[in-house]
């Protein structure tokens, strides 16, 4: 492997952002782990195809077995990248869900399982390759949001919600991680047409939609305006190689890529300034720049 090659993990790597940044990725010359939960299941099909693009092209490619909403199969998933690779450069937190309906029709349970997903998830794996990063003193962690994580769409509140939380807890992790060298990132995609919009689940409790007028256009309307964007997937694949290439402290917090709606840009700014604020107050804003260590 060459200097500038890295070693990537990427989860929910079974299709759509995940899968097209995993081949991409390879071809660059990085080592990638395209990670999916039922590898032998549901994704074998998504598993195989990589298995055979790798040995087409020769390349770096390999799809490993990865549930974020189970301890043991991260645990599991990590240790298997370690030992055949010795090290984790960049994790690419992708995998995720949306609902499409009146929050309402959604039960307590499926709140919990989004959440478990797209926020629990996601510190799970942060936690699972941070011991690893640690002792190189060095590593990129990326967080494949949502310019839903900045704005609110209605019909969408469970999925805007778990964005939220996941730029609050990625955002936080910046912070803490400034000094140890290890940069945090949030990628923020507007509408493109991946397989999401096409899964968004409904509510449980549909029965609950119908104590509502105008307000059940809000979802089919929200969704048929994502699911109809032409925006070009592969924008977000290469703002994210150019994330990875980046020299280490130069990464900015967050990243806005493609049609994200207006106010996306101004929500960041004018938080980036309240941040600095508050951060020079509490007496910690030179806590939080981030420092290259070095080698241990």
């Amino acid at each position: 492997m060459s200097a500038s090659s890295k070693v990537v993990v990427i989860t929910g790597a079974s299709s759509g952002f995940g899968r097209m940044t995993a081949e991409f990725l390879a071809r660059q010359g990085h080592q990638v782990f395209a990670t999916m939960r039922q590898l032998a299941r549901r994704n074998a099909a998504a598993a195989e195809a990589l298995r055979e693009l790798a040995r087409r092209e020769g390349l770096k490619l390999q799809a490993a077995e990865l549930d974020v909403t189970d301890d043991t199969s991260v645990e599991d998933g990590v240790r298997l990248v370690l030992a055949e690779a010795g090290r984790i450069d960049v994790l690419v937190n992708n995998a995720g869900f949306g609902y499409g309906g009146l929050q309402e029709s959604f039960t307590p349970a499926q709140a919990q399982r989004i959440l478990d997903t797209n926020v629990v998830g996601v510190h799970r794996t942060i936690r699972a390759v941070l011991p690893q990063m640690h002792r190189q003193r060095e590593g990129l962690l990326i967080q494949v949001s949502s310019g839903a994580g900045r704005v609110v769409l209605p019909g969408m509140g469970l999925y805007c919600a778990s964005k939220f939380a996941l730029e609050a807890l990625s955002e936080c992790y910046r912070y803490e991680l400034a000094d140890s060298g290890i940069d945090v990132v949030c990628v923020e995609p507007g509408a493109y047409p991946t397989e999401i919009f096409g899964k968004l689940e409904p509510g449980d409790d549909a029965g609950r939609e119908r104590a509502y007028g105008a307000s059940r256009e809000l979802a089919p309307r929200i969704a048929g305006a994502l699911s109809s964007s032409t925006a070009d997937p592969m924008d977000v694949v290469n703002l994210l190689a150019d994330v990875i290439e980046a020299a280490a402290g130069s990464r900015a917090a967050r990243y806005p890529v493609g049609l994200r709606g207006p106010g996306v840009e101004a929500i960041n700014s004018v938080c980036a300034q309240a941040q600095e604020q508050v951060l020079a107050a509490m007496g910690v804003a030179e806590l939080v720049q981030f420092k290259k260590a070095g080698p241990a």
